[in-house]
């Protein structure tokens, strides 16, 4: 069965797509078969999701959490102060690392820790600039013998554009 997809023709006619196809090309190779800790991915409205991670076992200060550029990273190190011998384990206590892409403008709001399950809140936030916005267009009627007519447009910040017709 072949795993590998050759996007070549894609990024030809495609302009900042690069970390999606580097992403789709390389990234989903690295999670396939690890499975610890296991998580959910809960979407719980239009801009808002949830990833509760089981990680039954370990403390608070044994679990870190960072974000870098479109990556959170949460990790846990387990402590070596365990008293008594275990005569089996059947929590997992093994150290591990959860990678997990985040699209653009996707920010981790909190982080909360209870009966095993780390639960972590992102919320997508859109800056005012990208967020679509309508252009008013507006008429100015001259004299029908001018050759040109002027033509004006507004946006909403009232920003006015003239064009000639």
């Amino acid at each position: 069965m072949r795993t590998n997809f050759d996007f070549t023709p894609f990024r030809m006619s495609t302009v900042g797509f690069d970390r999606l196809f580097d992403l789709l090309e390389n990234g989903l190779a690295a999670n396939v078969g690890e499975g610890y800790p296991p998580f959910n991915i809960i979407r719980e409205g239009d801009d808002r999701y949830r990833i509760d991670l089981a990680v039954a076992g370990f403390r608070q200060e044994e679990i870190e959490i960072s974000t870098q550029q479109n990556m959170l990273v949460v990790s846990g190190r387990k402590s070596d102060g365990e008293e008594g011998h275990v005569l089996y384990r059947g929590i997992g206590a093994r150290d591990f690392e959860r990678r997990f892409g985040l699209a653009d403008h996707v920010q981790v709001r909190t982080a909360d820790l209870k009966d095993g399950v780390l639960s972590i809140e992102l919320m997508r936030e859109i800056p005012e600039a990208m967020k679509p916005r309508k252009i008013r267009i507006s008429s100015v009627t001259g004299d029908p013998e001018q050759p040109q007519a002027r033509s004006a447009i507004a946006n909403d910040d009232g920003i006015q554009l003239e064009a000639k017709q």
